[in-house]
């Protein structure tokens, strides 16, 4: 079972990505901010993180920037966020992420995206 960690500061939609995701047979942990992500990464990696871009503490871009950099990681990231302004994806993608998708969003997306993406590793 292929674990995921989802990291979002709203908590309506963490339960709904968590939702979506059990659902389809993942293995799914949630944190809150980045702060909490990192800690998680650096006990455990995930297969996959989606992550919220906008967040208290450490942002997604930062939290990317951590697995790339310091934990030397290419594990699959995907960033959602409501800023869907040309500059905020590539920057993102410079950073490091696979993929980039823009609030709102269909969970089947979602969980297409996340398969592609780890049929590809």
């Amino acid at each position: 079972m292929k674990k995921l960690l989802v990291v979002e500061d709203n908590e309506l939609l963490l339960k709904a990505i968590e939702f979506k995701l059990k659902k389809e047979g993942f293995d799914v942990y949630t944190v809150k901010n980045g702060f909490e992500a990192m800690e998680f990464c650096r006990e455990q990696l995930p297969d996959l993180i989606v992550t919220d871009l906008m967040m208290p503490l450490i942002n997604g871009g930062e939290l990317v920037a951590f697995v790339r950099n310091e934990l030397k990681s290419d594990i699959p990231i995907i960033v959602l966020s409501s800023v869907g302004l040309e500059k905020t994806v590539l920057d993102t993608f410079q950073m490091g992420a696979d993929d980039f998708i823009t609030k709102p969003f269909s969970p089947n997306e979602l969980h297409i995206r996340i398969q592609k993406l780890l049929l590809r590793r």
